[in-house]
Order: C-alpha cells, then structure tokens, then sequence
C-alpha cells in the first residue's frame, strides 16, 4: 500500500497490523536525548522546532554523510528506549513512529487510545535505507550530532505495521 505524508485519521485507522506499507513524505528523526528535550519543552510550554501533530518520528541517528549522498546509513534504532515518554508525544498529536523491535504495553495502549500507529523498518539495513531518503535537514538540537533532529523527506520508505490504531501488535497478536 502506498501513503503519503501527512496521513490523514482514516488513513491510520484502515492501517491493519502486519500490513506492508512504501510512505513518501515527511518524517522527524529522534532518538534517546532528543525526546529528553521534546518533552522538557512541552512541559515548559515551549515552542517545538517541527509541528507534532501529525507527525511521523523515526527513531534514528544516522552517520556521517559520505560526499555526493543526501545521508549517511539512517537504519531504525530500538524503539523501547523511548517507551518512557511516547505517550506523551502521541498527546501533542505524533500521528505514527518508525523504529525496530517491540513497544511497552503503556505505549500500546497508548498508541490505541490515540489512533496513532507504530512501522517498523528493516533493522540491519542502514545503508539501503539511505537509498529511500530524497533530502535530510537538522531542524533541531544540532549539538547531539547524529540524535540532532532531522527533517528527512523520504521516497517509498517499506515499512510494516507492527501496531495498527486498534492497538494490534505483529509482537502479540
């Protein structure tokens, strides 16, 4: 199934597990200290370096970027590491993530109370997954290097559903 950016509610909510997806779009890089900073913000009242609502976040810090590339190897990081302050993202309105590996119950249901969805992308697969990215920009938190945030713009990324707006999890179910 082909999506594209920004996926609208009835989209997320015909996204069944299991399902094999190719998006185009827009997508945020953050890993472990950019959420540490995300949710200070919020709790702050701060204003964010990106809109969340809507977004998609994938939990990657790519490489360096080898000359004549868009990025470096951008494979998906293990998502539980930010289990801790997911939910609180998917208040403000994160439409989907994109990582490797099962999420916390908290974060399932979460993700169900929210309508939201969780992909995982093909773990081990960096650099071919670099081939997927059209352009790469830091947005925020340029001093973490490569947990800075980026804004990625991705061609028919393949990702699967692992858990669908219902809260089916490929881990569970």
């Amino acid at each position: 199934m082909e999506l594209a950016t920004p996926l609208s509610s009835r989209t997320l909510e015909n996204l069944r597990c299991g399902q094999e997806v190719f998006l185009t779009g827009v997508v945020y890089t953050a890993r472990d200290q950019a959420h540490v900073r995300l949710a200070a913000a919020l709790r702050r009242g701060a204003k964010l370096p990106f809109e969340l609502k809507g977004s998609i976040i994938y939990y990657c810090g790519p490489t360096g970027t080898p000359k004549g590339k868009v990025i470096g190897s951008c494979g998906p990081t293990t998502s539980r590491r930010m289990d801790a302050l997911t939910p609180l993202l998917l208040s403000k309105g994160v439409a989907a993530m994109i990582g490797k590996g099962n999420r916390s119950s908290e974060v399932r249901r979460a993700i169900k109370r929210h309508k939201a969805v969780y992909f995982v992308a093909c773990a081990g697969c960096g650099a071919l997954i670099s081939t997927y990215v059209q352009e790469a920009s830091v947005v925020a938190f340029n001093n973490l290097g490569p947990e800075a945030v980026q804004r990625l713009r991705v061609e028919r990324l393949p990702l699967v559903v692992a858990i669908d707006s219902r809260g089916k999890s490929v881990y569970k179910d």
